[in-house]
């Protein structure tokens, strides 16, 4: 047996010793507190907790796994292609602290203070101005089938109003699997609470014309979003919020009593948050179907006319979604990179918000790649054996989005921070 030389031991020693004093107030509660918590706290999307050191320490292990692993904090989006305001990526020495400190029996050392977790808002830990819950509970059907709901929810705003922030907090997070955000001004689509997009009468409301078709949306893994200063989504007064839920299948009855939290811009907004929204009507090479056992990409081209600055995006496709490419090819100059995901994760999808404004030239065409996957060697294809599948609401139908917020450009903006 060969003995260590001191050369060796003077470079294991400091490590040891490090590793022994390795404690949850100074190492581990900071990088829960920045990656874990605005997911993992009461009245958050996690399923438990992780405020505090008792809630950590009991699900240790599983936290060291997850980690290990980068199974956990999800981030889906290429760091290497663009980095993003809300991203969340352990680095390697994050990683090595928690795995250190498991193995060392997670000790709490000395509580430190500092500055308490957000509340579930995320808008800068500030207290939503309006919160908007649905009139009554509404009971999920137990038919073991998707269920796509329309509900209505008036604002009674009295006069025109900015939204500097918007978050949807699901009333029951098992079942409540995306939702959609609009707004009417008409008044003529109120009464609609609970009525299923296969109800005839769908069809008539779906006529009249919605001031925003996409103010907000809601999938796994959005937290919400708030505009920098100045800038805001314009409600108009007396504005009618028709909300679309999709529910998850379910054997059981259920209830889902979900809100919609505003807070409002205060100070000077001048200027108008708006939305592109790119859809399977944009694919250049139609049809958008996607035959059994095969692999198949579709494209988007779309041409910006004027001058834009982007503040964030969200890419939406289903289960057989495989990869998602986007990017801006301006006039003169090199691509624009807008966003880029090369195992895309139905269940966990978010928007991006950018560090600060990307500035998109007049002229500029945003490019989309996006791949699907509707084979048998697909483990998240939800059909066995695989279906012919095209465009449809439903989770096991596809969509292929690209949901892009911005504001008009001025010069200076690609300083402004998000």
């Amino acid at each position: 047996m060969k003995f260590l030389t001191g050369a060796i031991l003077l470079t294991l020693i400091p490590f040891w010793s490090f590793a022994q004093d390795i404690n949850y107030y100074e190492h581990i509660e900071p990088i829960i507190k920045k990656n874990c918590v605005s997911c993992h706290q009461t009245g958050g999307i996690g399923p438990f907790s992780l405020s505090t050191y008792d809630e950590v320490k009991a699900h240790g292990s599983f936290i060291g796994h997850v980690t290990k692993t980068r199974y956990m904090p999800p981030w889906k989006a290429d760091p290497e292609f663009v980095h993003f305001k809300n991203e969340r990526i352990l680095a390697n020495a994050d990683i090595e602290l928690i795995q250190s400190w498991i193995k060392n029996g997670m000790p709490a050392g000395k509580k430190k203070k500092r500055k308490p977790a957000n509340e579930p808002s995320i808008h800068q830990g500030t207290k939503p101005d309006l919160i908007l819950t649905m009139k009554s509970p509404f009971q999920i059907p137990d038919t073991g089938k998707e269920e796509f709901r329309f509900f209505s929810l008036p604002t009674a705003l009295p006069q025109d109003m900015y939204l500097s922030g918007v978050e949807f907090v699901p009333g029951n997070k098992r079942q409540v699997h995306h939702s959609r955000i609009m707004t009417d001004t008409t008044g003529r689509i109120r009464g609609i609470d609970g009525m299923s997009e296969l109800d005839p009468r769908v069809k008539e409301f779906q006529t009249i014309p919605l001031v925003d078709e996409f103010l907000y949306g809601w999938v796994p893994g959005n937290e919400g979003i708030h505009f920098p200063s100045g800038m805001g989504k314009k409600l108009y007064q007396a504005t009618d919020l028709v909300l679309n839920i999709h529910y998850s299948p379910s054997s059981k009855k259920e209830i889902d009593q979900s809100q919609i939290r505003f807070f409002f811009a205060k100070g000077k907004t001048d200027r108008e948050v708006k939305t592109l929204t790119l859809r399977e009507e944009n694919i250049s090479n139609q049809p958008f179907y996607i035959p059994a056992e095969t692999v198949k990409t579709f494209y988007i081209s779309y041409t910006v006319e004027s001058d834009i600055s982007l503040i964030s995006v969200l890419p939406h496709m289903h289960f057989i979604g495989k990869t998602f490419t986007a990017v801006a090819a301006p006039p003169e100059g090199d691509a624009i990179p807008i966003v880029k995901i090369d195992s895309w994760d139905f269940n966990w999808q978010s928007t991006y918000v950018y560090q600060n404004l990307v500035k998109i030239p007049a002229g500029s065409v945003i490019l989309v790649q996006a791949t699907f996957d509707n084979t048998s060697a697909n483990p998240a294809n939800p059909n066995h054996p695989p279906k012919d599948v095209t465009y449809g609401w439903n989770s096991i139908d596809e969509m292929c989005n690209l949901v892009l917020y911005y504001v008009d450009y001025k010069e200076g903006d690609e300083a402004i921070k998000n």
